[in-house]
């Protein structure tokens, strides 16, 4: 399994760049998710690492071997596509061995990977159907299962569940992490869907107009963003976003907005300090505010709506000034709307951003 090295990649169409020079390191064996929103660069990202798109300039590197200008079947890359690309007269057997005949692989060996990989996706029992008699969840396995079978260092992974319902996609993101452990491959996994990319990467690169805003583990992302963009994009409720301005008072730092005060907690105010911004933003995720106002600094929150989710709840909460807080807690505690309800918020997770840089300080 080769080590990818994006170096100064960039595409352009025409006069326009869609990706300004990307420098980036996927470690072997990883399972790295690039994620934003739609027109960000991903997916033009993977098709130029699988050979799809020509690069621009740059290059890159599997391993110390440049590969950014060879053909993709000179890559030892294998490619899952969205819209599963599956030929409707051939039976699941066949579609998953296409690529393996065109490469006059020995029949014994196709039929054994080809046994194999079914077994491994449990559809050894559709392996005689057509396409047509298939659930969006079974073809989604066989587009899956003809690139498994290419036994490729790395894979590459384009949106393939964004036209599955919700259960399945959730069943699926389960099968893909199992299958992740089981190959011990690269794999590169395009999604727009956060949930998707927190649940299966071991690396998520978080991508922007074409610009790398971040990479790390989801629990890097999540804890310490870089900036707005990111702690906005990761996140399940969205962060809340609330204006405020540093104050000092009797030696300790403090954010005041529109209708509250919240203290920093020290590690937070020794790293904000020293860039001396006075107009902040405080980010404050929503499972960080709680009615326990023992754990944290208090804050009066106005209930407007309830959303129940089972065993937990997210609340539209409203500042005195109007701006909207959402709140998740668990439903048993949840008050009703309507309510002016003393709040606690966590200060060990706040985050603060530069209202002008958006940058986290």
């Amino acid at each position: 399994m080769p080590q990818i090295v994006f170096e100064h990649v960039t595409k352009r169409f025409g006069s326009l760049e869609v990706l300004p020079p990307i420098d980036l390191t996927l470690e072997n064996g990883e399972f790295t998710v690039l994620v934003g929103p739609s027109g960000c660069g991903k997916s033009t990202t993977l098709r130029i690492l699988a050979g799809l798109e020509q690069l621009s300039g740059g290059e890159i590197y599997f391993d110390d071997r440049a590969i950014g200008r060879l053909e993709p079947k000179e890559r030892d890359i294998a490619m899952v596509f969205q819209d599963y690309a599956l030929y409707p007269h051939m039976n699941v057997a066949r579609n998953m061995s296409f690529g393996l005949r065109l490469a006059r692989v020995p029949r014994p060996e196709i039929d054994a990977r080809v046994q194999r990989v079914a077994k491994m996706l449990s559809i050894t029992h559709l392996l005689e159907r057509k396409p047509a008699e298939l659930s969006g969840g079974q073809r989604q396995r066989v587009a899956m299962g003809r690139a498994l079978v290419r036994d490729a260092s790395t894979f590459l992974f384009d949106e393939p569940l964004s036209n599955l319902d919700a259960k399945l996609r959730a069943q699926m993101r389960t099968e893909l992490g199992e299958m992740r452990d089981r190959l011990e491959k690269n794999m590169v996994y395009v999604t727009h869907d956060q949930v998707e990319a927190m649940t299966l990467g071991d690396r998520i690169v978080v991508m922007n107009e074409g610009v790398v805003q971040q990479q790390g583990t989801p629990e890097e992302l999540f804890k310490r963003p870089n900036n707005k963009f990111v702690a906005g994009f990761i996140g399940s409720p969205a962060i809340n976003f609330i204006d405020g301005m540093l104050v000092e008072e009797k030696g300790r730092l403090w954010v005041r907005g529109a209708g509250f005060l919240l203290p920093l907690s020290e590690e937070t105010a020794s790293r904000v300090r020293p860039h001396k911004a006075s107009e902040v933003t405080l980010g404050i995720r929503p499972s960080s505010i709680n009615l326990d106002t023992d754990s944290g600094a208090p804050i009066e929150l106005q209930v407007v709506v309830s959303e129940y989710l089972g065993a937990q709840t997210t609340l539209v909460t409203k500042l005195p000034s109007g701006e909207e807080v959402l709140v998740e807690l668990p439903s048993a505690v949840s008050p009703r709307p309507g309510t002016l309800a003393a709040f606690a918020v966590v200060t060990d997770d706040i985050l603060i951003f530069d209202r002008t840089t958006t940058l986290r300080l």
